[in-house]
């Protein structure tokens, strides 16, 4: 009867290890942060992504502890080539249950812009050297995976700075939780056209894109809404369209079909 009851304390402890090892799986929450571009008008656009942090506490400084390090090691992106649905995986990191205020994206020095084939470098104005401040506000629960999108405007961010010929790079991101956003998809005819793709709400220009060499676009990170598609031809020739009453249901994607480009 002792060895029954030995054995039978042995099956229970053995149990509630494996429920504590189990549920170790799962009380942690996984954040990934993903680096999307909307489209500006140059060959390349290179920035030098050193790190990606997140903190509790919105007002945390670089020396304060509690920084987490999102990303695994530095990387230089070409912000081009991440148009059109394309995306970059910045990193990605299991985090304690709980709420995390800020995420700072901190680069390096080894940024640039080609225009008309010449490399230019970016200047970092030294109030932003510390790394870009984002309130991101996000409630992680254990077992859970958030994905963080960073859409960088790469036309907004580049700022030429007059008879110095420098050209500022003062990066404009907007953030979307992928799980809870919604997408614009559609094809743009003649593709000859080259079309800018912009995806408007009320007066704000939200998102946009340029349209691949077949025509197709997709615009990615929008919340729920109505908004109007305005598309811009790249070619001298055609004429501006505008798509009105666009309905985006998170996290579903709207296809609006072709939209024809007229020639003038």
């Amino acid at each position: 009867m002792k060895i029954l009851k030995y054995i039978l304390f042995i099956i229970a402890s053995t149990l509630v290890f494996l429920g504590c090892d189990q549920s170790s799986d799962t009380d942690l929450g996984t954040l990934r942060v993903l680096l999307t571009d909307a489209p500006a008008n140059y060959d390349a656009v290179y920035i030098d992504v050193q790190e990606v942090r997140i903190h509790r506490n919105s007002d945390a400084e670089d020396n304060d502890g509690g920084w987490i390090t999102i990303n695994t090691e530095p990387m230089i992106v070409d912000l081009l080539e991440l148009t059109n649905g394309r995306y970059k995986i910045l990193g990605e990191e299991e985090l304690e249950p709980g709420r995390y205020n800020q995420l700072r994206l901190i680069l390096g020095d080894e940024n640039s812009v080609v225009i008309d084939g010449q490399s230019h470098s970016l200047t970092t104005p030294s109030a932003q050297q510390s790394g870009l401040k984002l309130q991101i506000n996000a409630d992680i629960d254990g077992g859970q995976m958030y994905t963080l999108l960073l859409d960088f405007d790469a036309s907004r961010s580049l700022v030429h700075a007059g008879a110095s010929g420098q050209i500022l790079l003062k990066p404009v991101i907007r953030t979307a939780w992928l799980e809870q956003a919604g997408s614009i998809e559609g094809t743009i005819e003649p593709v000859e056209s080259l079309p800018w793709v912009y995806a408007i709400a009320g007066a704000d220009t939200v998102a946009g894109t340029r349209a691949a060499t077949d025509g197709d676009f997709q615009i990615i990170g929008l919340s729920s809404g109505m908004y109007q598609i305005s598309v811009t031809p790249g070619t001298d020739g055609y004429i501006p369209v505008v798509i009105s009453d666009v309905e985006v249901n998170a996290p579903e994607t709207t296809n609006v079909g072709t939209i024809n480009v007229a020639s003038e």
